[in-house]
C-alpha cells in the first residue's frame, strides 16, 4: 500500500485530527498557569477523584448485592463508602459549578466545555436519585412513594416506574453511570483542548472603568 493511500484511510486521517487536537504534551503537561494554584481550581480534582471512589465502591457493592451490605459489616463499610464519596462528590462538584459561574468558565471558546460540565451535574442527580431509590431500605421505599406522584404527574412513570427497584437498580448502575463517565471524559478531554479558563483580568476591567468615566 502506497504512503498516498494510507494517509487516505479514516483511521489515519483520525489518528491526525487527534494528535493536532490534543498533542501528547497537551493531553499531560508538565506544568500548569500560575492563576491554577488557586484553591477555587483544586475542586474539579476532588470531584474527579471522589467519582473515582464511586465507580470503585459501587462496583464492589453490585457484585455482591443488597444483601451482602445490608447483613456484612464489611459490606456495610463499602456502602458507607460509597456514599461518604458521593456526599463529596456533589459538594466539590457544586462548589466547582458555581466557582466556573462566577469565573465566566464559558469565555474563549469553552461554551462546550461549560455545557457538557452543567449537563453532567444534572446526569449525576438522577444518578444519585435512582441509587437512593434502590437501596432495599425503609428510606428507599419512602423516597420511591413520594416521588412517584410527581413522576407520573408529568407522564414519565410509564417508562421510569421508580417503584420498580430491578428498574432503577439498572439505572443507576449501568445506563446513568456511563452516561456521566461519558460526559466527564468529554468534559475533561475539552479542557485539556480549550485550556483551563483564566480568572478576569483585574487591570483591563479597571481600565474600561476608567475610561467609561472618564466619557
Amino acid at each position: 500500500m502506497s504512503t498516498t493511500e494510507i494517509e487516505r484511510q479514516w483511521t489515519t486521517r483520525l489518528r491526525h485530527r487527534a494528535a493536532g487536537k490534543l498533542p501528547p504534551e497537551k493531553l499531560l503537561p508538565d506544568t500548569q498557569p500560575s492563576y491554577v494554584s488557586s484553591w477555587i481550581y483544586v475542586f474539579g480534582v476532588a470531584t474527579l477523584s471522589s467519582l473515582i471512589l464511586v465507580i470503585a465502591t459501587g462496583c464492589l457493592l453490585a457484585l455482591r448485592g443488597p444483601s451482602w451490605w445490608h447483613g456484612s459489616y464489611i459490606g456495610h463499610f463499602v456502602n458507607s463508602l460509597h456514599l461518604w464519596s458521593v456526599e463529596v462528590f456533589f459538594f466539590a462538584m457544586v462548589v466547582h459549578l458555581w466557582g466556573k459561574f462566577f469565573m465566566g468558565a464559558w469565555r474563549g471558546g469553552r461554551t462546550a466545555t461549560w455545557m457538557t460540565g452543567v449537563v453532567t451535574f444534572l446526569a449525576s442527580l438522577l444518578t444519585a436519585f435512582t441509587g437512593y431509590v434502590s437501596q432495599s431500605n425503609f428510606d428507599s421505599q419512602w423516597i420511591s412513594t413520594q416521588a412517584k406522584d410527581g413522576i407520573n404527574a408529568t407522564g414519565g412513570g410509564a417508562y421510569f416506574n421508580v417503584l420498580n427497584m430491578g428498574q432503577m437498580l439498572m439505572w443507576h448502575i449501568v445506563l446513568l453511570p456511563l452516561v456521566a463517565i461519558i460526559l466527564t471524559t468529554l468534559h475533561v478531554i475539552l479542557v485539556r483542548v480549550k485550556g483551563v479558563v483564566p480568572p478576569y483580568d483585574d487591570n483591563a476591567a479597571a481600565t474600561v472603568t476608567t475610561e467609561g468615566a472618564t466619557k
